[in-house]
């Protein structure tokens, strides 16, 4: 699904991203608070890496899914790539990714990225990418050619990854792994009372067995996971999934507001307040995740090499308290 313009009356519209959804009623959510107001993307770190991209013809997660720190981050020189296209097999109720019919596979996207990646010196790379249900592996294989591609370019980059949920893959995540990253991420995005509405081609319990497979397959691998709060959900549902996901052996949590892409994707109900999210923070440090992220704009990989520097030296603290213990 290309992207055009279409001009009517003088305004210049993009075609529709989501046809899926142009039957779904109007759905205001309530104004945003002062909180979450950021300013504009602009900068010439952001000018330069936008130019940078369009050179490689690359994608970035952070413009497709309008992420509302890509100005702080371009700036900083930080990005996300998204690799396997830009449309998505899936069409969840939150985002703003394309949904359609992918294109197939760029055999060149692994060099790409890694040469990006070594061109911006990067000491910490997130990878992500679109749900591709089409392909027999859901895209392992081009997630370890990529990973295998930094490691080669440029070896001292630190590598995460945040990855679909290689649903009905049988042996996806062990081609993947074959390639291991520093930093698994896969988010489980809402409560499971909500998969139904917000993510309906997904399933709960397969999302944390992805991360929990994980740790047995390289239990040396920091496990990462997020989830989107204002859409619903109760307290009492927020402290159920941080137990299943310390059950499930998850190191890290990422928690963030979610914000309604279109007033055709599902609305906001409630705007958390910066203190809950504090308080959100703190109560995961005692369910014992070794780093949380908790704030009303946190999103999968903002921060992300700052935090894997802190996942580090949280578990290099954890083992000298039990030697010492000991």
């Amino acid at each position: 699904m290309t992207r055009r313009i279409i001009v009517r009356h003088g305004e210049k519209q993009e075609r529709v991203r989501h046809p899926e959804k142009m039957k779904n009623p109007l759905q205001p959510s309530p104004p945003k608070p002062d909180w979450l107001r950021v300013r504009a993307p602009a900068g010439k770190g952001y000018e330069r890496l936008v130019k940078d991209m369009r050179k490689r013809t690359l994608s970035t997660v952070c413009e497709e899914a309008a992420c509302p720190n890509i100005g702080e981050c371009w700036n900083a020189g930080q990005a996300t790539f998204m690799i396997m296209g830009e449309i998505c097999t899936r069409a969840c109720a939150f985002c703003n990714v394309t949904t359609g019919k992918p294109l197939p596979l760029n055999d060149k996207e692994p060099q790409e990225v890694a040469e990006m990646t070594a061109q911006m010196a990067l000491s910490h790379v997130v990878i992500t990418s679109v749900d591709r249900d089409d392909l027999s592996d859901g895209g392992a294989e081009h997630f370890a050619l990529v990973i295998d591609g930094i490691r080669k370019a440029s070896p001292k980059t630190t590598i995460e990854v945040l990855t679909p949920d290689f649903l009905r893959k049988k042996g996806a995540l062990e081609r993947l792994m074959e390639s291991p990253p520093d930093v698994f991420n896969h988010n489980i995005e809402c409560v499971p009372r909500l998969y139904p509405s917000i993510r309906p081609g997904a399933r709960y319990y397969h999302s944390l067995r992805v991360l929990q497979k994980v740790k047995e397959l390289n239990p040396s691998i920091f496990t990462k996971s997020g989830i989107m709060v204002g859409l619903g959900e109760t307290d009492e549902e927020i402290s159920q999934i941080l137990d299943d996901m310390r059950c499930a052996d998850i190191d890290f949590l990422t928690m963030g507001q979610y914000l309604q892409p279109t007033l055709r994707h599902a609305p906001v109900k409630e705007f958390k307040k910066p203190e809950w999210f504090e308080a959100q923070a703190a109560t995961a440090k005692r369910k014992g995740f070794l780093l949380a992220s908790c704030s009303p704009l946190t999103r999968s990989s903002y921060h992300a090499g700052e935090d894997f520097a802190e996942l580090q030296k949280e578990r290099q603290e954890r083992i000298l308290n039990k030697t010492i213990t000991l």
